[in-house]
C-alpha cells in the first residue's frame, strides 16, 4: 500500500516538474519572439554626405527629410551609408550591399528597379527680378548678349540639357563654368545662384531643386523660372520624374516604399515646398 503511495507521488511529481519545465520554455520562446518584434528592421539608405539641399550628415538635406518620413511610415529605423555621389556610385552603395534604398533616381532608371515618382521637376533660370528678363528662348538673339552660367560637370557626368542647348546655337563666348563639386566655396553647388545675385552673371541654368533652394538664401532677388523644352531638340528632356532605387530582384521592398509614398505624400510634398524645390507636370 505504502508502495503504491509512493509511487502515484513520484509520478504526481515528475508530472509537474514537466509540466513547469514546459511553461518555463514557453515563456522564454515568447520572451525572445518578442524580443525579436521589438527590434525593428532598418532601412539603410545610401546617400551623398555634403550634397545640400539633397543630403548631408547632419541630415539638413530634403532627401534626409523624406527618407525619415518613409522609415517611420514603415516602422523601421533609418541609417545611412555614406558615399560621394560621382562615377560608381551605384557600384560602390547598392550593388555592393552597403545600403538596399538610394534616394533621387530617375524615374525608370534601367539599372534599378524604381518607385513610383514622389516629385517631377525641370531645369531653371536663375536671374536678378531687377532686370526682369523675358523667359529662356534658346534662339532670342539676346541672349549671347548675357553673362551665363553653367554647373561645370566635368567627366563626372554628360552637358546639362541648357548647355547642349546652348551649344547647339555655338554659344559659348558669354558662358561661365561653375563647378559643383571640390573645395568651398567655388565648388559649392550654390555658388553659382549667389553669382547672380551679386551680379557676376546675369543668368544662370541648372536643375530646379538646386536653383530654387539657393535661390531662398536672397528673397525678394532672384526669379527661378522652369525651362522646360528646346523647340529645336524637342527629343531632349528638361522635365524629370524622381524615384527611390532598389535592387532590380527587391520587388517587396519597392512595392512596401510605394505604399509609404501615398500614404506620407502631403507630408513629402510640404518637405519639397519648405526646400523651394520647383515642382513641374509630368514630361511632354
Amino acid at each position: 500500500m505504502f508502495s503504491n503511495c509512493r509511487n502515484r507521488a513520484a509520478a504526481l511529481l515528475s508530472a509537474l516538474l514537466a509540466a513547469l519545465l514546459a511553461a518555463l520554455l514557453a515563456a522564454l520562446l515568447i520572451g525572445a519572439c518578442g524580443s525579436a518584434q521589438a527590434a525593428p528592421e532598418t532601412m539603410r539608405v545610401c546617400a551623398d554626405p555634403d550634397s545640400l539641399p539633397f543630403s548631408n550628415q547632419r541630415g539638413e538635406g530634403f532627401e534626409d527629410k523624406i527618407a525619415g518620413v518613409l522609415a517611420a511610415d514603415l516602422g523601421m529605423k533609418l541609417a545611412f551609408a555614406w558615399s560621394s555621389a560621382r562615377r560608381g556610385f551605384l557600384r560602390r552603395t547598392l550593388f555592393a550591399g552597403a545600403c538596399d534604398v538610394v534616394m533621387a533616381v530617375p524615374d525608370g532608371f534601367p539599372a534599378v528597379a524604381t518607385t513610383k515618382p514622389y516629385y517631377r521637376s525641370s531645369y531653371v533660370a536663375v536671374s536678378r527680378m531687377a532686370q526682369r528678363l523675358p523667359p529662356v528662348d534658346f534662339d532670342a538673339p539676346g541672349l549671347r548678349a548675357l553673362k551665363i552660367g553653367l554647373p561645370a560637370l566635368g567627366a563626372d557626368g554628360a552637358n546639362t540639357p541648357p548647355a547642349q542647348a546652348l551649344a547647339r546655337r555655338g554659344i559659348a563666348d558669354n558662358i561661365t563654368g561653375f563647378p559643383v563639386f571640390g573645395s568651398v566655396p567655388q565648388g559649392q553647388p550654390g555658388r553659382i545662384v549667389d553669382a547672380v545675385a551679386a551680379g557676376e552673371i546675369d543668368l544662370a541654368l541648372l536643375w530646379g531643386p538646386v536653383g530654387g533652394y539657393f535661390a531662398q538664401r536672397h528673397p525678394g532677388e532672384l526669379a527661378v523660372t522652369p525651362v522646360l523644352a528646346d523647340p529645336a531638340q524637342p527629343e531632349l528632356a528638361f522635365v524629370f520624374a524622381i524615384s527611390l532605387g532598389v535592387r532590380k530582384a527587391d520587388t517587396a521592398r519597392r512595392d512596401a516604399l510605394d505604399g509609404a509614398l501615398i500614404r506620407r505624400a502631403a507630408e513629402i510634398a510640404a518637405i519639397l515646398h519648405g526646400y523651394g524645390v520647383p515642382l513641374a507636370e509630368s514630361p511632354p
